[in-house]
C-alpha cells in the first residue's frame, strides 16, 4: 500500500480515555510525517478544539489538516488556509433550533471565541462513564476552547451560518428520540451521532469521507492512499472511504463490521500497532 495520508478522529481513537495523546502514538505520527505522510485529524470537534493535537503532533511543520464539525471545514494547519467550508443555512439552523424547544435536549452552537447556550448550569448528565452528574455544557466548552454565552432563544439569535448544531441529551432519551428530532429536516440536512450522549446536524451531504473527497483528490491523494482510524458512528464514512480502514478495539460494532482490520483498544496505542504493521 502506497500511504499517502494518515487521517484520524480524535476521542476514542487519537486519545486514550484519559484524553490524552500518549507518547508511543505521538511518535508513530511525528515519524510518519517524517516519512512524507500527511496526517490529517478528523473529528466532530470545532476546529478551535483541535488545535492542541496539531501542536502536539508537529503538524504545521508537515502540511498537516484539520477536518472539523464532523467534515464541514477544513483548515490547512501550516498556511491557515480554509480549503473547504459548506455550513447549514440559516435557515435550517433557526427552524432547527426552534424545532429542538420541544424535546429535553440541550442545543449547543459555536462561533468564533463563544459557545451559545440557554443555560449555562443546565448541563448537567447522569453518564455512565462518570461519577455522579456531568455538565456537558462545560465539557464542551472547555475542549472547544469557548467562552460559554447564554442567550434565551437560539433560534432567534442565529444570524450567521454554522457549520454544525450540537445536541447534547441523555443517551436513553436521544436513542428514543433523534428520529423524531431529526425527522423534519432528513431530506435537506445530515443528523449522525458521534457519540451516545451527542446528535449533530450538519449540512445535507457533509461528512468526514466527503471532506476528504473534496480536499486530497486535488493534491493526488485517492482512497487508495489513504489509512483512516475511527471509533464512533461519525467515522463510518471515513473508515469505508479509506483504502485501509482501522477501527479501534475499542468501537462500535457497526464500525468493526464495516473495517478492513480492527486494532487495538485507544488506551493500548492501536494507531501505533496498526503503523508499525502498515508502513
Amino acid at each position: 500500500m502506497n500511504v499517502k495520508a494518515i487521517v484520524l478522529d480524535i476521542d476514542g481513537t487519537l486519545l486514550n480515555d484519559e484524553k490524552k495523546l500518549t507518547t508511543q502514538t505521538r511518535e508513530a505520527l511525528i515519524d510518519a510525517q517524517k516519512k512524507g505522510i500527511k496526517v490529517i485529524l478528523a473529528s466532530g470537534r470545532p476546529t478551535p478544539g483541535m488545535l492542541k493535537y496539531v501542536d502536539e503532533l508537529q503538524m504545521n511543520q508537515y502540511n498537516g489538516m484539520v477536518v472539523s464539525y464532523n467534515g464541514a471545514h477544513v483548515l490547512d494547519v501550516s498556511t491557515q488556509k480554509e480549503l473547504f467550508s459548506q455550513p447549514l443555512s440559516i435557515e435550517n439552523s433557526k427552524n432547527i433550533l426552534e424545532h429542538l424547544k420541544q424535546f429535553d435536549v440541550k442545543p449547543m452552537i459555536a462561533k468564533d471565541d463563544y459557545m451559545y447556550v440557554n443555560n449555562v448550569f443546565d448541563g448537567m448528565l447522569d453518564l455512565n462513564f462518570t461519577d455522579g452528574l456531568f455538565n456537558i455544557i462545560e465539557y464542551e466548552s472547555r475542549g472547544g476552547n469557548f467562552q460559554l454565552c447564554e442567550k434565551d432563544d437560539l433560534a432567534a439569535f442565529v444570524d450567521f451560518p454554522l457549520h454544525k448544531i450540537l445536541v447534547a441529551a441523555q443517551p436513553e432519551y436521544l436513542q428514543e428520540n433523534w428520529q423524531k428530532i431529526l425527522a423534519p429536516f432528513k431530506e435537506s440536512v445530515s443528523g449522525v451521532f458521534s457519540a451516545p450522549m451527542y446528535f449533530e446536524f450538519t449540512d445535507q451531504g457533509i461528512d468526514k469521507a466527503n471532506a476528504l473527497e473534496q480536499t486530497l483528490k486535488p493534491l493526488g491523494i485517492n482512497p487508495e492512499h489513504i489509512i483512516s482510524f475511527g471509533d464512533g458512528y461519525n467515522d463510518l464514512s471515513l473508515i469505508n472511504y479509506a483504502g485501509m480502514g482501522v477501527a479501534m478495539g475499542n468501537a462500535v460494532d457497526e464500525l468493526k463490521q464495516a473495517a478492513n482490520h480492527v486494532t487495538a483498544s485507544n488506551n493500548e496505542d492501536g494507531i501505533a500497532q496498526s503503523l508499525a504493521k502498515f508502513l
